[in-house]
């Protein structure tokens, strides 16, 4: 047990004479002396640590005082069940809402519902005051109990009603209708202090009416009787007190609404009239209480009011709007003389709340965990997950806490709706004591600092952009000038000169096209002051980029500025954060393919605020991880979920190993690593996902015995840069399915078929989940031609027949496919049978000659009709004599015509390390492997370098690469050439 502080005299004073009434009180009611009530409670503390207590919250309380001497049985009742000493158990309620449930009359239920909460009052503000419950327990406490007390409420007015006039029943469904009672504020997010208000709204399902035998009523009327008979039970006063003070003040249009309103009506408002304010306010929403078979109500409407809170962006127009609510209440506090309001002045409880909230609507749309509603749970995972600096979420934890507590002595004390600190000398000792200091200087500087912490951090987070970028006013308005035209002509162009940028002329043509482009003229006011915002700070970012081209790089990002001129949220993630900006801009200039991959999807924005993980791409294992998390908000059956959540995951990635090449933060062999596992950990979950969806409909694939196959007996093999672990920006997938089911079974559930069937839609659901093209555009392009019998073959084949297939009826085109596939998903031993097959076949006798004939035939076959043929100033980099191709093949010639005698080739299905192994098996020399590998790592950096730039893979100039062409040409002559002549 926590030691109480010593009382000061005139708290002491107070202590004795509000003991002395309470001791006459019980006296006169003819109950046993407190010490004795003490003896037969066996869990209660000894008298003298009691009476400290008794005295303690007599002297800081004058409710629990005044309660207690007009009913002392309830002191005596809190003491002899124990409550007052431990925590509350949830049978209590259960308890309670049994007794709600019985109440006779109107009269008798409201007098036991206000008996009931004075009760729970005494004792929570008991265990609070004296730290026998810390601040969480006290606040789940009081809103726990108000839920009951609700719902109790509420189920005995809807039978009241319902015997009346019938039960509410949907006009088209026919179902009976549920009222959900949604509980804001602090009431929603169990945070409720000791003597809040309770902020509620009310809504049902589905317009209709009554099936009363007598008299109906439309559900509205029904309902807006039953919401009225709820308020008039839980808000008036009556002798016995009140049981909450209900705020019906945030529901749609406020006191001039609708008390009630069904599901349409209230998705239509939020839809088209929903303010910012009411999205913060609907962050903390939940429903506290719902008629009869309400559950499934009360999911769908937290389903509707989902997306008006939750942007799917990342949305930082809310700092804005936040910003001015912010503003809006400051000049409420100081018009009302509010300053030492310890929840809406400077430093309060709201600047906390605030914090949170600012993060949670940003990012909430996409991180389901930040839609929790609590503060003392959010702000440690703020700062865990990086949203908060180090330390801050602490920081901000224990202030909240402290203010809190500071709340709950206020209220306490009479239990009154207040924040304000008192302003008496015996009400600033009382609290001060409370709070367990020693006097009032002590505490109010304590008070002080945990304010100041609060508002700086609140700063930090919310702080205007032009004062915290300390952007030069004078500079910032010149480039203002600019683009408002106020400075024009050869002024302009001189300006553009002085800043470094010579192509004057270029720049205004193209702020000019910006101006009058189409999206820009449809734009509303509020999202044109935020372009003018954006623009000259764009301008300036421009100028500060040293060895950039000013005019192409402003080419390549208005067509993102375009894009997003619908959603200017974006335009204000880009203002509020400079870093994100710089970005922008430094990668732009750096890459054409990243500046149109951002106008496409501008939702990467959110990749450009932290450049810490924009240039350190996380591992596979990682990666599994985080597409993990991302996917756990969608059921299996959330096709378009998952489809537009790959596809984000895809593209957040694509930018990362992007931005990480462009400056030379991966190195090539890494940049195709990343690439690779990405496809790869996309593959898995795609599987997966099939799979889930194939069984839900058909049922498990069986064996002939009837033994159900639980996972996918399936494998999906890569070929081709997928599986020589050499995927690009923009690469296709060369795929082949392979299964090893039971041709003679079927699947289990009601719509059977048999399993080769199963397997071939499951092929096709993967084809259709990767290359389908959403919104967010298509996973990858899918290139399943090196199947066997490429198009005119079975979408699906087994092991077996893949075997026999590659043994008597393949193209040695096709077995030089073979070298570069491997398993990229599906099932581990399926997968290493394969890779035995796939050794085997590899390394069969082969007539050396004739392979050698086959694959000089293809490769002059694709030189022709791929190369830059008769052209000698150009260098196709994949297709010319001496390019990547050429290395390509003649690896792959190595490893048909000698893995018999080196099975050791077979292991590895990427070009680089098969060089190495034939070079530790003396089959090429020391010199060959090294300038093999060194040309062809040059060529595929060049030709990455050039995909990011969206040029083609063709070089000028007939000495481009002169030194690696001949090297690579001779060992083609040699190889090929050379030992057929």
């Amino acid at each position: 047990m926590i030691a109480l502080p010593t009382l000061p005299e005139p708290l002491a004073q107070e202590a004795e004479r509000q003991l002395d009434a309470l001791q006459q009180a019980f006296s006169q009611a003819e109950l046993a002396a407190l010490p004795q009530l003490l003896e037969q409670c066996s869990g209660a503390p000894e008298w003298g640590a009691f009476e400290r207590q008794l005295r303690f919250v007599l002297a800081t309380s004058e409710f629990v005082a005044q309660t207690c001497i007009r009913h002392p049985d309830l002191l005596a009742d809190l003491i002899a069940t124990g409550a007052l000493f431990t925590e509350q158990a949830q049978s209590v309620l259960i308890d309670l809402a049994a007794q709600i449930d019985a109440a006779e009359d109107d009269t008798n239920l409201d007098r036991l519902l206000r008996r009931s909460r004075n009760r729970a009052m005494v004792r929570i503000i008991w265990r609070d005051f004296t730290r026998l419950a810390d601040t969480e327990q006290t606040t789940s406490e009081l809103s726990r109990l108000a839920d009951t007390l609700i719902q109790g409420s509420l189920n005995w007015h809807y039978r009241a009603l319902a015997a009346r006039f019938g039960e509410p029943k949907g006009r088209h469904s026919g179902d009976t209708q549920a009222m959900v009672v949604l509980g804001m504020g602090k009431l929603g997010a169990l945070e409720l202090n000791v003597s809040s208000d309770i902020d509620l709204i009310f809504a049902y399902p589905e317009a209709g009416e009554t099936n009363g035998e007598r008299k109906n009523l439309t559900n509205q009327e029904f309902f807006v009787r039953l919401g009225q008979k709820l308020i008039q039970s839980l808000d008036t006063q009556t002798a016995d007190g009140f049981v909450f003070r209900v705020d019906m003040r945030l529901r749609p249009h406020g006191q001039s609404g609708a008390l009630v309103q069904n599901f349409d009506a209230l998705e239509g408002y939020y839809q088209s009239q929903g303010r910012d304010w009411e999205r913060y306010a609907m962050i903390k929403a939940r429903p506290v209480a719902w008629t009869a078979g309400g559950e499934a109500a009360c999911d769908e409407l937290m389903n509707m009011l989902a997306p008006f809170t939750y942007r799917q962006y990342v949305d930082f127009g809310a700092i804005e709007a936040l910003r001015d609510m912010k503003g809006l209440i400051n000049r409420q506090v100081q018009r009302k003389g509010m300053d030492m309001d310890v929840k809406l002045g400077e430093g309060g409880i709201r600047e906390v709340e605030f914090v949170v909230q600012l993060f949670q609507l940003i990012r909430g749309g996409r991180e389901l965990e930040l839609r929790e509603r609590q503060v003392c749970k959010l702000l440690p995972m703020l700062e865990a997950q990086g949203y908060l600096p180090d330390g801050s979420g602490v920081a901000l934890h224990r202030a909240y806490l402290f203010l809190r507590n500071t709340e709950h002595a206020i209220q306490g004390y009479q239990d009154r709706q207040t924040q304000s600190l008192p302003m008496d000398e015996q009400g600033q000792l009382r609290l001060a004591v409370v709070m367990g200091f020693a006097d009032w200087p002590s505490f109010f500087t304590e008070l002080n600092a945990v304010r100041t912490t609060v508002n700086e951090e609140f700063q930090a987070v919310i702080a205007d952009p032009d004062q915290e970028q300390s952007l030069d006013d004078g500079e910032l308005n010149e480039w203002r000038a600019l683009w408002d035209e106020s400075l024009h002509g050869a002024e302009a162009i001189e300006f553009l000169a002085a800043q470094g940028c010579d192509d004057g002329k270029t720049i205004l043509a193209l702020l000019d096209g910006l101006k009058n482009s189409r999206q820009v003229i449809a734009m509303q006011a509020s999202s044109r002051s935020r372009l003018d915002q954006f623009v000259p700070r764009l301008l300036i970012g421009l100028a500060g980029e040293s060895d950039i081209a000013y005019a192409d790089t402003l080419k390549r990002i208005l067509p993102f500025v375009e894009s997003v001129a619908r959603r200017s949220a974006y335009l204000v993630l880009l203002v509020e954060n400079p870093t994100a900006l710089a970005q922008l801009v430094h990668l732009s200039a750096a890459s054409p393919w990243i500046a149109d991959q951002l106008a496409q999807h501008p939702i990467l924005l959110d990749e450009l605020l932290t450049p810490e993980s924009l240039y350190t791409p996380p591992d596979k294992d990682a990666l599994v991880d985080e597409l993990r998390r991302e996917l756990l908000r969608f059921g299996w059956d959330d096709l378009e979920g998952h489809m537009e959540t790959l596809r984000y995951f895809r593209s957040a990635h694509a930018l990362r190993v992007a931005a990480s090449e462009v400056t030379g933060a991966l190195p090539l062999m890494k940049v195709s690593d990343y690439l690779t596992d990405l496809a790869e950990v996309i593959l898995e979950h795609v599987l997966a996902l099939a799979w889930e969806q194939m069984t839900a409909r058909h049922g498990y694939p069986c064996t002939a015995s009837g033994e159900e196959e639980r996972e996918p007996n399936f494998i999906v093999l890569g070929y081709g840069k997928l599986g020589g672990i050499e995927l690009g920006h923009g690469s296709d997938l060369d795929l082949v399915f392979v299964h090893d089911s039971d041709a003679s079974g079927s699947t289990s559930g009601e719509k059977s078929v048999d399993n080769l069937t199963f397997y071939t839609r499951l092929g096709q659901r993967i084809i259709h989940i990767l290359d389908t093209q959403t919104m967010s555009g298509k996973l990858y392009d899918v290139d399943m031609r090196l199947r066997p019998s490429g198009n005119s073959g079975m979408l699906v084949t087994s092991l077996d027949a893949f075997a026999k297939y590659q043994r008597t009826e393949a193209w040695t085109w096709e077995h030089q496919a073979l070298v570069r596939a491997r398993a990229v998903a599906g099932k581990t031993d399926l997968a290493d049978r394969f890779a035995q097959v796939r050794s085997e076949l590899l390394c069969q006798p082969r007539e050396i000659q004739k392979l050698r004939q086959d694959v000089i035939e293809m490769r002059e076959k694709m030189r022709g009709h791929l190369g830059s043929g008769t052209d000698s100033g150009k260098f196709h980099l994949k297709q010319d004599s001496g390019g990547i191709v050429d290395i390509e093949f003649m690896v792959q010639y190595a490893v048909l015509a000698w893995a018999q005698k080196a099975p050791s080739l077979t292991r590895y299905t990427d070009n680089i390390r098969i060089l190495e192994t034939l070079e530790s098996e003396a089959l090429l020399t020391d010199q060959a492997v090294s300038q093999l590998i060194e040309a062809y790592k040059a060529y595929r950096s060049t030709g990455h370098r050039l995909a990011l730039q969206r040029q083609e893979a063709v070089l000028q100039g007939s000495d481009v690469f002169a030194q690696e062409r001949e090297q690579v040409t001779g060992h083609w002559r040699q190889l090929m050439v050379g030992a057929t002549n």
